[in-house]
């Protein structure tokens, strides 16, 4: 599956610049790290959740597309507040169908099918990063303020770092605790 003609129409008309990079086929943010070699801090991971706007209840639901850096869990409690919504949980996958979407293949062009999008401001420390394009196995590097432009997000802190480094290191020796050693190493005589 590569990349939509509807992303690459989308980012010409915005003037959108973007590098298209091919990869094995990958599921997840943190596998397409993996597989490039790249920090998390340069992926772009995205969730669709399911809010509940005041405005919004004779009508029902409405999705946004969240964006967070790979390295990043989504705090749904903030995305809430920085909506004004009175619920939201995760998008079911039956959702992403109904909106031709792949589970695991969403991007952060939401307003192509007319979806809102917020956006971590953590993103914005990074020059460029590497976003999703309803693809397994094509994804596409470019500027942050580049999608800013293309996609007009609601900004935020909308994630809490993930720590792997140390999930990993709990996990390798449980029931073990890390002894901190102060003051110099003993010479060798």
């Amino acid at each position: 599956m590569s990349i939509s003609k509807k992303i690459k129409l989308h980012l010409g008309k915005k003037n959108v610049k973007f590098d298209v990079v091919e990869h094995k086929k990958v599921f997840t943010a943190y596998d397409l790290a993996q597989t490039l070699g790249e920090k998390l801090e340069n992926i772009a991971k995205t969730l669709l959740v399911e809010v509940e706007l005041p405005e919004l209840k004779k009508k029902g639901k409405d999705y946004f597309v969240v964006v967070v850096p790979a390295s990043y869990r989504v705090e749904l409690n903030n995305v809430k507040k920085a909506l004004k919504a009175s619920k939201i949980s995760m998008a079911p996958e039956k959702v992403m169908a109904k909106l031709g979407i792949e589970p695991g293949a969403l991007s952060p062009f939401g307003s192509l099918r007319g979806l809102g999008v917020v956006l971590d401001k953590t993103l914005l420390k990074t020059k460029q990063a590497i976003v999703g394009a309803e693809s397994f196995t094509e994804s596409l590097r470019m500027k942050v303020k580049d999608l800013v432009k293309a996609e007009s997000p609601v900004v935020g802190s909308f994630g809490k770092r993930n720590d792997l480094k140390l999930q990993k290191k709990a996990k390798a020796a449980p029931g073990k605790k890390a002894s901190k050693k102060k003051g110099r190493p003993a010479k060798k005589r």
